[in-house]
């Protein structure tokens, strides 16, 4: 069973479509027990990072999420999933991510001829071997809505890039934690082989 977690943010009901196209059992939940007797674990998101932050804490999500990292649960945060795994976002000064990887989130910087947010398909530059992108061509193309980005502090994590306005980590990895910027439910085949790995896992 794969759990992703509900904190009242966007794009869950997607994800649960694309699992569930996949032939996968999922479930929308934010009971504890339930998360930590999940096989996989997915922490979705859209919207501001201040607001997450303070939902997942309300539901208690925060210390359950970094329970599912410690017992080594395979956990995909995707989008704004993905920064809410680090320490800080300029989108929000002065209030602290899980920090269950180390990194920071950085706005986009503007750039003459760019639209920010950076919203449409981008390829990925793939490196280090990333388990997400098993069976994926070398530049696979994906779905992107984001006005900040990610810097992550060790590159090794890092198994993605992409460009736009600036370098942007776009895929990370750390042992049984993995996240993606763009949103593999909105990426057509190449989106679902990237979940499907996941699941696979």
């Amino acid at each position: 069973m794969i759990a992703i977690i509900d904190y009242d943010a966007g794009n869950i009901k997607s994800v649960e479509k694309a699992l569930k196209y996949l032939g996968e059992d999922a479930v929308i939940t934010r009971d504890r027990e339930e998360i930590l007797s999940a096989d996989k674990v997915i922490l979705p998101g859209v919207g501001a990072f201040g607001d997450a932050m303070y939902n997942l804490k309300k539901y208690g999500l925060d210390e359950v999420l970094r329970e599912v990292a410690k017992r080594q649960i395979p956990l995909l945060g995707i989008c704004l999933g993905l920064q809410l795994l680090f320490e800080r976002s300029d989108e929000t000064p002065g209030v602290e991510g899980l920090g269950i990887l180390k990194g920071e989130i950085l706005r986009i910087p503007d750039c003459p001829g760019l639209k920010i947010p950076h919203m449409g398909w981008n390829s990925l530059k793939l490196q280090n071997d990333g388990r997400l992108f098993k069976d994926l061509p070398e530049e696979p193309y994906v779905y992107f809505v984001h006005s900040y980005y990610l810097k992550a502090t060790d590159e090794s994590i890092v198994k993605a890039t992409t460009e736009y306005s600036t370098h942007i980590h776009a895929s990370v990895e750390q042992g049984n934690v993995f996240a993606c910027q763009f949103h593999p439910e909105k990426s057509s085949d190449t989106g679902l082989q990237i979940l499907k790995n996941f699941v696979e896992l």
